[in-house]
């Protein structure tokens, strides 16, 4: 049921191989509670975390995870690699079960990423329609200009994907610094716009992602669990 609903009596069918007019006569007799309330509806909705209660048996208790962790160079975005360490490698191992990714970020760039084992979360920030902003700072070879502000917000065609980029946002910090912010994200899309101008990225670090920035206490390599307020908050702005 990971990432999806489905109707009460389906589970409760499925769980114990029997047919949904048992279910409900269960739910009659009060003997199913959902989120520690008794059920009375055969078409409720449960999902992979709503916790279940057969009589005195816990069918179900899982709980949903968020994190966030500070993403060091060297690492990929992946949960098995033979040649470099991955993301889930950073976890205590103990902790990794269930966990993913929300989005990623090459083995060259550093900074915010998120990990839960909430399918549906992920796919709501991830999803293109959600244009969840994400912040960059960015070191670059040669020296800025003005020039740049207005190319990344009026947009750059690809030609290989027949792409043009959404409006994005770059403020100059000094005059090989600057902070991009995106609203989509395309394959090494903050590369491939300062490439225009002929101006390699010598440093790329994601500093957040909506209303959610990095926590400044994490080292590189370290994570810890989103509050349920920030959960809260992000899922907000991408709804």
């Amino acid at each position: 049921m990971a990432g999806q609903r489905m109707r009460l009596d389906r589970f409760i069918s499925a769980q114990f191989n029997i047919n949904r007019r048992d279910v409900k006569l269960m739910l009659a007799q009060n003997r199913i509670w959902v989120d520690n309330l008794a059920a009375n509806d055969v078409q409720q909705l449960v999902d992979e975390f709503s916790h279940i209660r057969v009589d005195d048996q816990v069918i179900q208790a899982k709980t949903p995870r968020y994190l966030m962790l500070h993403k060091p160079v060297g690492v990929v975005s992946a949960t098995k690699d033979e040649q470099h360490p991955t993301i889930l490698d950073l976890i205590p191992p103990d902790e990794r079960e269930g966990l993913h990714m929300v989005g990623r970020l090459d083995r060259y760039t550093s900074g915010l990423m998120l990990l839960t084992n909430d399918g549906r979360w992920s796919t709501l920030l991830a999803s293109p329609e959600s244009k969840v902003p994400k912040t960059y700072h960015v070191t670059l070879g040669n020296p800025l200009s003005a020039d740049y502000i207005d190319a990344f917000e009026e947009g750059m065609y690809f030609a290989y994907e027949n792409i043009t980029t959404r409006p994005a946002q770059l403020q100059i910090l000094s005059d090989y610094e600057a902070l991009v912010t995106l609203h989509e994200g395309k394959y090494h899309q903050i590369k491939r716009m300062f490439g225009r101008f002929r101006n390699p990225v010598v440093k790329l670090h994601r500093q957040s992602v909506g209303n959610l920035s990095l926590d400044p206490q994490l080292t590189p390599g370290q994570s810890r669990t989103l509050s349920k307020e920030e959960v809260q908050n992000i899922t907000n702005l991408a709804g």
